[in-house]
């Protein structure tokens, strides 16, 4: 593949870097502090058309290409993580499943959601049900020609904000995935109701919330997809959110090295700056050696599915690496700043927090593992099993 950026590329990427820097970064120490979801800056960013940026110009997202939309997420995530994932559930997750399976109706409601006026959640995880998504307990009983959906969602992004919630719920007896449904439901709903979650190790900026749902009334319309072949509609959501937190992750990795490049060069010990220590050297070598690795696994994910290839096993691969690669290169960043970076007047310390959980949500390290794993055998463990 090209690792070159055409000349439009190149300006998306100094665009999202210029207003990241500009709008994003100055109040994220704070954002961060006081556990605050900033829906003013919800729509700057949708205002610069980086919500649904896959979606399609006549539905109204911007017709991103995949390493565009990655470039932006990139710059995103340098700067504010919590900020990034407004665009990764707004886009991988919402806008670009409806805009996949949805009806006439419900692609008309993509334009308000793509210039980030109005915001969906994705409502899969539940309380007793993480990795193992076909286990979900969430039912929808048909009640007429209608369902009236009860049950309990966790961890979902977005929530207490979301006017539009895609919920999948339990429409058949068959066990596991068969029988799940996709709902596109309005949250404005008699028993839709939802909880924040506060005390998060990071991502403290970003809405976090249970879900509850009481009996809440939807007609044949809000049914996203196919009865019972909801579980195809999460997977591809899931499988381009997993695209979208590896970028985001490439992003922290380039903080990360940044920051201790600038760190390293302004302090001085033992009469000159840490920058001329060997050791420091090695540990900025490490950070760099796992950004390009990061940003070319990314890319070639991207690759792949800008040309309408099959891509699974290259997303889950970066994502796997980009996530973990996050972590170890917050904390060798942190290191190098010693004690300075352990409290936050520097960016590094939320960085390492926010990177921690990029390797539990869109599928934990360990089910990417199994997801390449599977993809080089053609063997499901769990079935085999």
């Amino acid at each position: 593949m090209d690792f070159s950026l055409s000349d439009e590329q190149q300006l998306i990427r100094e665009t999202a870097r210029e207003f990241a820097d500009r709008e994003i970064a100055p109040g994220a120490r704070d954002r961060d502090r006081e556990e605050r979801f900033d829906l003013d800056l919800v729509h700057r960013i949708g205002a610069m058309g980086y919500i649904g940026a896959t979606v399609s110009e006549d539905l109204g997202g911007a017709g991103l290409d995949y390493l565009s939309y990655g470039l932006i997420l990139e710059e995103l995530g340098r700067v504010d993580s919590s900020a990034r994932t407004v665009v990764s559930v707004g886009t991988s997750l919402t806008t670009a499943p409806i805009a996949r399976w949805g009806s006439a109706e419900q692609l008309a409601l993509l334009p308000r959601l793509c210039r980030g006026e109005g915001l969906a959640c994705f409502g899969l995880t539940e309380p007793d049900t993480g990795s193992d998504a076909g286990a979900l307990r969430t039912k929808a009983v048909a009640d007429g020609d209608g369902w009236r959906i009860s049950g309990q969602k966790m961890w979902i992004s977005l929530a207490s904000h979301a006017e539009q919630a895609l919920i999948f719920a339990r429409t058949g007896e068959d066990p596991g995935h068969r029988g799940v449904t996709c709902f596109l439901v309005p949250t404005d709903r008699e028993g839709f109701s939802t909880q924040r979650i506060h005390g998060k190790h990071g991502l403290r900026a970003s809405d976090v919330s249970e879900v509850f749902l009481d009996e809440v009334e939807v007609g044949p319309e809000h049914v996203l997809g196919e009865v019972g072949r909801g579980f195809r509609v999460a997977m591809s959501a899931l499988e381009s959110g997993r695209f979208s937190v590896a970028a985001g992750c490439v992003g922290i990795c380039q903080a990360a090295l940044e920051q201790a490049l600038s760190y390293a060069a302004e302090r001085q010990q033992f009469g000159r700056s840490i920058a001329s220590f060997q050791l420091v050297q090695k540990m900025l070598t490490e950070i760099s050696v796992q950004v390009d690795a990061a940003r070319a696994l990314l890319w070639r994910a991207a690759d792949a599915k800008d040309r309408g290839l099959e891509s699974v096993r290259e997303t889950s691969t970066a994502k796997l690496y980009a996530s973990e690669a996050a972590v170890r290169c917050a904390g060798l960043s942190l290191q190098i700043h010693g004690g300075a970076g352990y409290v936050d007047d520097h960016p590094i310390e939320r960085h390492l927090r926010d990177a921690r959980v990029t390797t539990l949500y869109e599928g934990t390290s360990q089910v990417q593992e199994m997801i390449i794993g599977r993809a080089l055998t053609g063997i499901d463990a769990l079935a085999a099993g």
